[in-house]
């Protein structure tokens, strides 16, 4: 009986199939190359496969973007869910295999003497094993494992996206610190400058070489500049609150290294094949690894309309003495077998089928959303950094125009030709270029990191 029903149960294993459908990797339209990517080459180079040390070279930023890394909540919060995700992939696969449990025994009891019965003593003693196995025959717990797997992976893939946003945030909170303190040192270079020219034009006036009518608007250009430093000292101290806040700390001031106009960035960003990017953008590997967890899915559902096997067994000792419990014939052992088949569930299994089934198709339709919306990151930040580059370009011609029509003006003022109030336009159109010009500068930095981002760079360790 033993061998035949280890045969059995062999040949019950060996036929054992896997309901539900098993994945592949849907087909997705991807193009021949970014739009917006001028410099367009046949080769896999990307600037996303670059380590984030490599692409931002500025040593206070990067050391920024470790602590970052470390203490950040949203980092530390993924980690935690990769923690649950492993533990629940364990409690799926613990369903494939049998349970044991052991168990043991001993009492002892004694009867009052009566006037009919002597008083009795009796002792017990039992130790036991038992197992029970829901045999696996359609792939339901199988499927379900998968599922955990690829659950799993979709949290690995999520941390990452955490990590690539994280470095990117940082990266960005810097530049734009940078741009205002590089903002504010204009202004109170160009408050300082004002000063001594209100000076002078106050000067003339006592001596009645020129009118109230030009201390009043040597007054406004210093007033201009001067309006400017609060507000840009407010936005420096929230922008520092900002970035403490992303490397996990209290706000607090932000230790600063190399200028806005010295951060080091190609004028030309290799953007690679669009094809690399569904292997590189963790949102686009998180989406597809939730597509194979839903897949799995529906062969738990399914597997639903099959009979469920199940053994059970146990085994063990008995005896009416501790003494005799491992001597003489104590053992005893039980064996079972049985099957349940649904027969009427009102709907209930071909319901959960569709429900998975549902939830398979709504994951399929985000990962390929998410291709998608990836190209259009992409196309939108390559462009964005050339047209921002060219327009710094154009900035800096503007604000070299404005220094020379400010200067001008001022030998003409000086000389009598004109009155102040052609010098009060061109230096308040040479202060705003100024600003302009270096907001511009920012921003083609910014569009670097954008660009980064899209391309599915900063998650690599």
């Amino acid at each position: 009986m033993r061998k035949l029903f280890a045969s059995l149960l062999a040949a019950l294993l060996a036929a054992g199939c896997t309901v539900g459908p098993d994945y592949k990797r849907p087909a997705a339209s991807v193009p021949g190359a970014y739009r917006g990517d001028e410099a367009a080459k046949a080769e896999a180079v990307s600037l996303g496969d670059q380590k984030w040390w490599d692409v931002f070279r500025d040593e206070q930023l990067q050391s920024l973007i470790r602590t970052a890394l470390q203490h950040n909540y949203d980092v530390r919060i993924a980690a935690t869910r990769i923690l649950d995700a492993q533990a629940q992939l364990g409690i799926a696969r613990s369903d494939q295999f049998p349970s044991v449990s052991g168990a043991a025994g001993l009492s002892s009891q004694r009867t009052a003497k009566s006037p009919v019965f002597p008083p009795l003593q009796q002792s017990y003693a039992q130790f036991s094993l038992s197992a029970a196995w829901q045999l696996d025959f359609w792939g339901k717990y199988r499927r379900a494992t998968e599922a955990a797997r690829a659950s799993l992976l979709a949290s690995e893939w999520g941390r990452r996206a955490v990590i690539s946003s994280l470095v990117s945030s940082v990266a960005s909170s810097y530049f734009q610190l940078r741009a205002l303190d590089l903002q504010l040192e204009i202004s109170k270079n160009a408050l300082t400058a004002r000063r001594e020219s209100l000076r002078l034009t106050t000067a003339l006036s006592d001596r009645g070489s020129t009118s109230q009518l030009d201390v009043r608007q040597a007054e406004q250009l210093v007033y201009t500049a001067s309006e400017e430093i609060p507000d840009l000292e407010r936005r420096i101290q929230q922008q520092e609150n900002l970035i403490s806040t992303l490397l996990g700390d209290n706000p607090g001031p932000v230790a600063r290294g190399l200028r806005l106009t010295e951060q080091p960035h190609s004028p030309e960003i290799p953007a690679g094949l669009p094809s690399a990017l569904l292997e590189r953008r963790p949102d686009i590997r998180q989406a597809e690894q939730q597509l194979v967890a839903f897949n799995a899915e529906i062969g738990v559902a399914r597997a639903a309309y099959y009979p469920q096997i199940s053994l059970t067994g146990s085994g063990g000792l008995q005896s009416d003495a501790l003494t005799r419990l491992f001597n003489g014939p104590s053992g005893l052992w039980s064996f079972g077998a049985s099957l349940s088949q649904p027969i009427f569930t009102a709907g209930r299994i071909r319901s959960g089928v569709k429900s998975a089934e549902a939830r398979q198709q709504e994951a399929l339709l985000v990962y390929q959303q998410t291709i998608q919306q990836s190209f259009r990151d992409v196309s939108d930040s390559l462009i964005a950094y050339r047209k921002n580059r060219e327009f710094r370009e154009q900035q800096e011609l503007l604000t070299a125009s404005a220094e020379d029509a400010a200067r001008l003006s001022n030998i003409r003022y000086k000389g009598g030709v004109t009155s102040y109030l052609e010098v009060l336009t061109n230096e308040t159109n040479y202060f705003s270029a100024q600003l302009n010009l270096a907001q511009a500068q920012a921003n083609e930095l910014l569009a670097l990191v954008n660009v980064y981002q899209a391309l599915g760079g900063g998650w690599q360790e």
